[in-house]
């Protein structure tokens, strides 16, 4: 049985990021994050993804974000399918954090 998702706002991954308690993983596709970007997150495609591949969080949480939420949401449901526990996303992704107000890098 799956862990239920967990939607979190722009700002707890903003801060969860300022106290360094989350590896932030990025699902876009390359050209979108070279775009845009949230700092410090890392890319890992959803088009290419494998859980097992996924850089270790050192003690962190891993928190997955995308464009809008629907592809942070398919890459948890997938790494729970691999027996990998990741359970966050940031709900809205990148837009939301946008609209939110907080830093891009680009």
């Amino acid at each position: 049985m799956s862990t239920p998702i967990r939607n979190m706002t722009p700002e707890e991954v903003s801060a969860a990021l300022s106290n360094d308690d989350i590896l932030l993983i990025d699902v876009r596709e390359p050209h979108e994050f070279a775009d845009a970007r949230i700092k410090g997150a890392v890319n890992y495609p959803l088009s290419t993804l494998d859980p097992a591949a996924l850089p270790s969080a050192d003690g962190k949480y891993v928190v997955l974000s995308c464009a809008g939420g629907v592809r942070s949401v398919t890459a948890a449901h997938a790494c729970q399918a691999a027996g990998i526990d990741i359970h966050d996303h940031l709900a809205g992704g990148l837009r939301a954090w946008m609209m939110a107000g907080l830093p891009v890098e680009r």
